[in-house]
């Protein structure tokens, strides 16, 4: 696994020895125990996939603004690169199974319409930088593996991820909707992120794009109101577009916060996955209390 130490690494880690399976982080630059990899200079340790199961591929550069040049060159590159280099190894090792972060940004901004997997990609910089993501899975396509990309929403934990940076307003008696609060936010709870990710390790027939995001999306006004119930704050002091596109840039201000995506997990539920926490208000209430 690539990414084991992350935020969503760590929870499926838990998961995946809990029930018996034994996780092997790849780790980078050689340190620690283990085998590690290079992404810069295009090396991993010769071996390192042999007589894996399956490959789980997290790994990638945080997407926090601001979004100058050089961030969103290395936004692209750690992915790009990354994902190149682990399909490759899969190849070489014959590897069964590769599962690939990947990210709903690929839809882009898609108003009310919802999307499931099968609907074309969409415009912007990080559609654009989703599309070349999961086209460096290629090699692992080639030679036979089962590649599934993991579009991710937003993951809902009250101590981990973005949650508790959208808190934080909240706590100060100054949350509210953002640019308006009509746009489809997409999301799911870390449980049921680690939960999906362990059925698609496990349903043979699951390959190619993957909607990791709760079947009842919701606007960002919904959103908010219940975020400030469960914290037992108000929701009622906006934050215009203008706003946010000054603090957050306009491109990342876009992609992040202010697009629409209306995610419909259609793979998930039609090969029998089951949503421990499918209601916004209740999964976000259980996240607050999670992490507090």
């Amino acid at each position: 696994m690539t990414g084991a130490s992350g935020f969503i690494g760590s929870a499926l880690t838990t998961a995946l020895e809990a029930r018996g399976d034994e996780v092997i982080p790849l780790r980078r630059g050689g340190s620690g125990p283990g085998p590690s990899w290079d992404i810069g200079g295009g090396r991993i340790d010769e071996g390192a996939l042999a007589g894996m199961d399956a490959v789980v591929h997290l790994a990638g550069s945080p997407i926090l603004p601001p979004w100058t040049a050089a961030k969103k060159r290395r936004i692209l590159e750690s992915r790009v690169q990354g994902t190149d280099l682990i399909a490759r190894a899969v190849a070489s090792a014959g590897t069964r199974v590769l599962v690939s972060a990947s990210g709903m940004d690929f839809y882009g901004d898609r108003g009310d319409t919802p999307v499931d997997e099968t609907e074309p990609k969409g415009e912007g910089f990080m559609s654009d930088v989703v599309a070349s993501w999961e086209g460096a899975a290629a090699p692992a396509v080639a030679a036979g593996a089962r590649v599934v990309h993991m579009r991710s929403s937003l993951v809902l934990d009250g101590a981990g991820g973005s949650l508790p940076l959208m808190m934080l307003p909240f706590r100060f008696f100054v949350g509210g909707p953002i640019g308006g609060g009509e746009q489809w936010w997409s999301w799911i709870t870390l449980e049921d992120e680690v939960r999906a990710v362990v059925h698609i390790l496990d349903t043979d027939e699951i390959r190619g794009p993957v909607n990791m995001a709760s079947p009842e999306p919701v606007r960002n006004r919904h959103f908010m109101r219940g975020l400030g119930k469960a914290m037992r704050r108000p929701s009622w002091f906006p934050a215009p577009a203008l706003l946010v596109k000054a603090a957050l840039g306009s491109d990342a201000a876009e992609a992040m916060v202010l697009e629409s995506k209306r995610l419909v997990p259609a793979v998930l539920t039609r090969t029998g996955f089951r949503f421990s926490h499918p209601d916004y208000d209740a999964a976000v209430r259980h996240a607050v209390r999670e992490g507090s």
